[in-house]
């Protein structure tokens, strides 16, 4: 203490006081200092009012401690997912990673998904648990998850869909603690290996590439490897905790979602980006079930055809049974790609290649729209004005089809091009399916006329009215 100087005694405040005015200022510090100092006549610093407050826990959720919970065999099991963006077939792509654990054997399961849904985490969980043939009672999972609807930690409830799937298997699913990750860790460091053991100096040419790796890597290789630092080899684990487990049934249904479709005249029904062929001759409605690894085909609860589905990415595509012939025509609002066209504009001229590169839409039906109507105009100019056209457009930044044709007409009316030529048989007229129209019936239009008509008078007496 510097001599001469007396310390001050420690100010102390009613605690029941402190609670009071902190509900009454909805928690903020610096309102309650003022009204310690104006209405209660406590001269007090803010900092120590601010002190005084973290020191009563005031307005903070204090940190409760994490019980270690011990490696018990057969108790436990967690999941959990996680975003990456790795390059497959040349391409980087944001993928989701799933990750089951068994906590004391330290066996694991991995999958990849382009995404992840509800449907797709029962997929995942019946494909795992299959695998294993065994399962935890308990599925410990985080606080975002899927299957949980509201509520955190002990509180959480479970969405009864899952609680319905997890109750087949034998398991329910618990949610851990807030801020306690850690009751989860063995999936946490699953993923951790996976980004330092099972990315590193791989390449994969597609999705079904990916996961095919992924299964060898975590049911083989990582099941053989010493796990550090208590050396324990996650096979011969499993071996003794096999007996605690619970043991699945010899048979259980894979999980499935419901899709109705209307069957197109020329028998398809459109299904994820593809058309699947529909056996019989009538166009009713049929109910869809989609599985993990294809979809099946009912009418009137008898199923008309399974077929597996096509590799991730496979779009408008059309399927039809094997040892069957092909369908004769192709299903009815089927997407028709502009590759062709496209393919013919640039071969008009390289300032058509440029513009093209600069003003076409990457994706989407916009994409294809565009290259549409470039096509048409195309050929309803000469290969000079079109050309002239684009140059100009892509000067001045335009990307819209419809202000290039603006552009043409500009050139037009001012003479600086000229429309195409026609070609006009000459002979057409004297062609017999020329002769037999000239000498058919007039139309009659009388009802159309009649149609005008009232039109006129409804407009005639809304203009009176």
């Amino acid at each position: 203490m510097v001599p001469g100087i007396s310390r001050r005694d420690k100010i102390r405040i009613d605690e029941d006081l402190l609670r009071r005015l902190h509900g009454e200022c909805g928690g903020y510090v610096e309102r309650m200092h003022e009204k310690l100092v104006e209405e209660e006549g406590v001269e007090v610093r803010y900092s120590t009012l601010t002190r005084i407050v973290r020191e009563l826990g005031l307005g903070t959720r204090r940190k409760a401690r994490c019980d270690r919970v011990p490696d018990e065999p057969g108790a436990e099991m967690q999941h959990d997912t996680s975003p990456y963006r790795i390059e497959i077939g040349g391409k980087r792509v944001g993928v989701i990673a799933s990750l089951l654990y068994l906590r004391y054997s330290k066996r694991r399961y991995l999958r990849f998904y382009p995404s992840f849904d509800r449907f797709g985490m029962k997929c995942f969980f019946h494909e795992a648990l299959l695998h294993w043939g065994y399962v935890a009672p308990i599925c410990i999972i985080d606080n975002t998850n899927l299957a949980r609807l509201r509520g955190t930690g002990k509180n959480a409830v479970i969405v009864p869909e899952m609680v319905a799937f997890s109750s087949l298997y034998g398991f329910d699913f618990f949610c851990h603690e807030v801020m306690h990750s850690n009751r989860k860790a063995g999936s946490e460091r699953g993923f951790w290996t996976t980004e330092t053991n099972f990315f590193p100096g791989r390449t994969f040419e597609s999705f079904e590439d990916l996961n095919a790796q992924a299964l060898t890597w975590a049911t083989e290789r990582m099941e053989r490897r010493p796990v550090k630092p208590t050396g324990l080899i996650p096979a011969e684990a499993f071996e003794y905790e096999r007996s605690y487990l619970l043991e699945l049934p010899a048979y259980l249904p894979a999980p499935y979602r419901i899709h109705w479709r209307i069957t197109d005249q020329y028998g398809y029904v459109a299904f994820d980006a593809n058309h699947y062929w529909v056996p019989g001759t009538d166009r009713a409605e049929i109910r869809l079930l989609e599985y993990a690894e294809g979809i099946e085909i009912y009418l009137h609860r008898e199923m008309l055809h399974r077929y597996p589905l096509p590799p991730h990415g496979t779009r408008g595509e059309r399927f039809s049974p094997e040892g069957q012939p092909q369908p004769r025509y192709g299903p009815a609002r089927r997407r028709k790609p502009t590759d062709r066209e496209e393919k013919r504009l640039r071969a008009l001229d390289d300032v058509v290649g440029s513009y093209l590169d600069f003003a076409r839409p990457l994706t989407g039906v916009a994409r294809h729209r565009f290259i549409r109507a470039l096509f048409r105009l195309s050929q309803q100019l000469t290969i000079s004005l079109f050309v002239r056209c684009l140059a100009r457009a892509h000067r001045y930044g335009v990307k819209d089809a419809e202000t290039v044709r603006r552009i043409a007409m500009l050139y037009l009316g001012e003479g600086l091009g000229q429309m195409p030529n026609a070609t006009v048989d000459q002979d057409l007229e004297s062609r017999e399916s020329y002769q037999e129209g000239r000498l058919t019936d007039t139309p009659d239009f009388t009802s159309y006329e009649r149609m005008l008509e009232d039109e006129d008078e409804d407009e005639e007496n809304k203009n009176h009215g």
